[in-house]
């Protein structure tokens, strides 16, 4: 699959970056990625998320559309099909 979309227009030139272009933009990004200030962003910004959340105490997410969605007991208390 090609998703150069520049090959759409038959008049650009396709332009290659130098090689030490390339790994000088390479490097930097990654003395940037590894520095102590990053990896402490990284550490602040990560949220742990709460089991909890995934798995609550009433079993739905939302209790109330829960109890919306859940299908209208028998009037007698019998399920239907029994007496």
């Amino acid at each position: 699959m090609d998703l150069s979309f520049a090959r759409l227009e038959r008049g650009i030139a396709v332009t290659a970056l130098p090689v030490d272009l390339a790994v000088l933009l390479a490097r930097a990004s990654a003395r940037q990625a590894a520095s102590v200030t990053a990896r402490v962003q990284a550490r602040v910004t990560a949220v742990r998320v709460s089991e909890s959340l995934l798995s609550p105490r009433h079993g739905a997410f939302h209790p109330t559309v829960a109890e919306a969605l859940r299908p209208p007991a028998h009037p007698l208390g019998q399920a239907p099909g029994q007496g």
